[in-house]
């Protein structure tokens, strides 16, 4: 799912390396929905003098497009962790031992206020509680071995079956709320002058991913190692973490911890320091 954006550039590189070994035809590239941003005042904002200004309706908008492949089982992740395992057999085959229509990977929190989301239960549902909606004394709370009490971190890595995406397009759909980003919208003035603020001046609203597991009849959670399949891509480098330094240091480190458990051995120390 790339956005309208991103969708060129998308193909072009998935062509220019062989789509990376797999067939063609089994690569299919649809760009998300959009909706129009508004002001503060909510009223429509033009970005240019004949074209409204719109926005991508989030992840969570990926469902419809799914809905309608012909496909059992969906494994959906975001693209800014290098660490993912595509279709990982072992989380695919966990999610159908138990059975469930729903399920997500989780590592442990880092330390309380590290923000990430928290899986949890939630008057008796599962949801994703964000880092942003968690008062400091709920995330530093611990139970009585020491351990976090909120510490399974949502990292955007979901298992679904395809009757559970039916049944969510059918009879759900028009439940998912939009949530609420503002942000800097370029927009053109009452005399027709194209502006670029310098402050958040409008709204974009989106959906997330993980806000159909509340609707979710059985409903499974995989915790995994961090170091194994958890380094997001945030920022640029020079950043202290979540950079494109750290992540490609966080393949090597995983890539040679492979290579250690088969017997390999390292012979200088840049590979040993990563």
């Amino acid at each position: 799912m790339t956005s309208e954006h991103t969708m060129e550039p998308t193909r072009k590189f998935f062509a220019k390396h062989g789509f990376f070994g797999l067939n063609e035809r089994n690569v299919v590239f649809f760009e998300q929905s959009v909706i129009p941003c508004v002001d503060v005042d909510g009223k429509v904002i033009l970005e240019d003098k004949f074209k409204i200004a719109t926005a991508p309706d989030g992840n969570g908008g990926l469902y419809r497009a799914l809905g309608q492949n012909g496909i059992d089982m969906i494994h959906v992740y975001c693209v800014d962790n290098i660490l993912v395992k595509m279709a990982d057999p072992v989380f695919v085959g966990f999610c159908l031992e138990k059975n469930a229509n729903c399920g997500a990977k989780v590592v442990k929190k880092a330390f309380p206020e590290e923000p990430v989301g928290v899986i949890c239960q939630v008057n008796g549902v599962y949801q994703v509680v964000e880092y942003s909606e968690i008062s400091s004394e709920t995330a530093n709370r611990r139970n009585s071995d020491g351990e976090l009490t909120f510490n399974a971190g949502n990292i955007c890595n979901h298992f679904f079956s395809k009757e559970f995406l039916k049944t969510l397009i059918l009879e759900h759909e028009q439940e998912l709320i939009y949530h609420i980003a503002k942000k800097k919208i370029p927009f053109i003035d009452a005399n027709g002058v194209r502006q670029n603020p310098a402050t958040p001046n409008g709204i974009k609203m989106e959906k997330f991913v993980f806000d159909v597991f509340q609707f979710s009849t059985n409903f499974a959670v995989w915790e995994v190692l961090r170091e194994e399949e958890f380094s997001p891509l945030k920022n640029a480098d020079g950043a202290p973490k979540d950079t494109p330094t750290t992540s490609r240091g966080d393949l090597l480190n995983l890539h040679k911890q492979f290579a250690l458990r088969a017997g390999a051995k390292l012979c200088n120390s840049e590979a040993t320091n990563g």
